[in-house]
């Protein structure tokens, strides 16, 4: 089967040809390896461009045009994969992703020539799980600021808000998917009572971690800590607004290790600069990376991390085993 990945920053190129070879076999091939051409800023930059206007808003690599002319098989991570790298592949059977995403990928185009488009899935769950428990505890026990006041010449004692333990806390998690599963197992240690929205749950599954569903507002109005992890949708953009904010503790902190287009983040400033909660934590933002003169840098209880909550070794050796693992399915 012949294969072409593409490598980037995040992703090089040589973990899916490992991969492939563990899991496929020596023999398994050929297999092209390419380079995305860029540096990680400007590979990440249009990775974004394209979450919001798909694949054909960058322009298309020459490297994988120029590669693909024989490949069967194409897989890759950030890359784009317009119209005009789907005409130079006439062979092309299928196109694998090493995320969960496919907003790179022209799926219409892909489907009009009978080429499959794959994702995996739970890729990077614990990473990201373990991400937001550190936002939890940088947030709720002002760590970020107590290092900035001292790296700086201070001794900071006096934060917006009294600590808050997560142990003697209600978390709430909006989703339930592979991030919310790894989450709430993390969280077992600290004990925390764990309430969970997520309509395409069982309540099986939330019994094995020990967890509670609640409706949408429950969980706004009860949690101390509350976690966004749940996936975009055409039905749920922007679902976050005044209105389920307004129903938070003046105690609670809210996390968002999903996605920017679930909050509607004018609103959420608003809610932290008035100070109607205690703080928030974030890994997403709608423009990245966050201007120079933006209003977040400003906030005194607000964490900012900058999108890499999945960005580990372990996960980009895992999504190119998985990525190896769909194509030995195919």
């Amino acid at each position: 089967m012949r294969t072409v990945v593409v490598g980037d920053h995040f992703i090089p190129a040589e973990y899916y040809v490992k991969a492939l070879r563990e899991v496929c076999g020596p023999d398994f091939g050929p297999v092209t390896p390419v380079d995305w051409a860029g540096d990680k800023k400007a590979q990440h930059t249009a990775q974004q461009r394209m979450e919001w206007d798909g694949p054909e808003a960058v322009p298309a690599p020459q490297e994988i045009i120029d590669a693909v002319a024989d490949a069967e098989v194409l897989a890759l991570h950030f890359a784009p994969v317009p119209k005009a790298v789907l005409d130079a592949a006439p062979a092309l059977k299928a196109v694998v992703v090493a995320r969960a995403g496919l907003e790179n990928v022209d799926r219409a185009a892909a489907k009009e020539r009978g080429i499959e488009v794959f994702g995996v899935a739970g890729r990077n769950a614990s990473a990201v799980a373990e991400l937001a428990i550190g936002l939890m505890l940088s947030e709720a026990r002002d760590i970020a600021r107590a290092d900035a006041s001292i790296k700086t010449g201070g001794w900071r004692k006096e934060f917006p808000s009294p600590g808050q333990e997560i142990g003697s806390s209600t978390v709430g998690l909006v989703g339930f998917g592979h991030v919310g599963r790894h989450l709430a197992g993390k969280l077992r240690g600290f004990a925390p009572r764990l309430l969970v929205h997520d309509p395409f749950v069982y309540d099986e599954e939330l019994a094995e971690f020990g967890a509670e569903r609640a409706e949408l507002r429950e969980v706004f109005a009860e949690s101390d800590f509350l976690s966004l992890q749940a996936r975009v949708t055409p039905e749920n953009e922007r679902f976050i607004g005044a209105e389920l904010l307004g129903l938070m503790k003046p105690t609670a902190y809210f996390l968002n290790v999903g996605r920017s287009r679930l909050l509607d983040y004018d609103e959420l400033y608003r809610v932290l600069a008035e100070g109607r909660i205690a703080g928030a934590a974030l890994d997403v933002y709608d423009e990245e990376p966050l201007p120079a003169d933006s209003p977040w840098r400003k906030l005194d209880n607000v964490t900012l991390t900058p999108h890499y909550a999945g960005d580990t070794l372990a996960t980009n050796r895992t999504s190119a085993r998985l990525v190896a693992e769909r194509i030995a399915s195919l």
